[in-house]
């Protein structure tokens, strides 16, 4: 990734987190619980969203830590109340993975701009790459959200699908979550990498990879 790109994806992740965020409320809302509207959460004006370490000072870190190699954001979490959702049982399932499919159907809008964006100069080559940024951003924003691990979203998929009778699993991933995410994220995350790759190149034809 060069300079500029990684620069851009910088900057493109934080809103892409936010509007991760805004999809977990606004489907809670959907399906019963107001937390979020009440709590004036239900916005896409990030000053509502904008947590100072997950969504500012953490990307600067992670920048710099691995010259670029890594790169992650979060925008501070919407809050929700389960016992509001009409279906206990696949509801927080449902409000999960409202975030990672609100960054896939991002990637899908910009990745129909990367396909027909005629490459007819080296302007239109540079706008070809930027958008592609989008693209892988909201990409890896989605996969890395669906890992199976608390607090990130694929955990409460995880939870819903768990017969009762593997509640110690539940019980031993939320105790120790932030520690085994950790380790993924250090020593994990080159296994999601191809996935991560293979869906950018599905929805962009491989056109402007980077």
């Amino acid at each position: 990734m060069e300079y500029l790109p990684l620069l851009f994806f910088l900057v493109v992740i934080i809103p892409s987190s936010i509007i991760h965020e805004y999809a977990h409320g606004w489907m809670a809302d959907q399906l019963g619980d107001p937390t979020a509207r009440y709590a004036g959460r239900l916005s896409l004006d990030p000053r509502v969203h904008i947590d100072k370490w997950g969504t500012l000072l953490m990307p600067l870190l992670l920048f710099f830590i691995t010259g670029g190699k890594f790169l992650f954001a979060y925008a501070k979490p919407v809050p929700y109340n389960p016992y509001n959702l009409r279906n206990q049982k696949w509801g927080p399932a449902l409000v999960a993975i409202a975030g990672p499919a609100s960054n896939l159907a991002l990637a899908l809008v910009f990745g129909l701009l990367v396909r027909f964006i005629p490459l007819t100069s080296q302007f239109m080559a540079n706008l070809v790459g930027l958008v592609s940024v989008i693209v892988y951003a909201n990409v890896l924003l989605a996969v890395f959200n669906l890992v199976p691990i608390p607090p990130l979203d694929g955990s409460k998929i995880l939870f819903a699908v768990l017969p009762d009778s593997q509640y110690k699993i539940k019980m031993m991933l939320e105790q120790y979550g932030f520690v085994i995410l950790l380790a993924f994220i250090f020593f994990g995350f080159k296994f999601i990498t191809p996935i991560i790759q293979f869906i950018y190149l599905l929805i962009t034809g491989g056109v402007g990879f980077f």
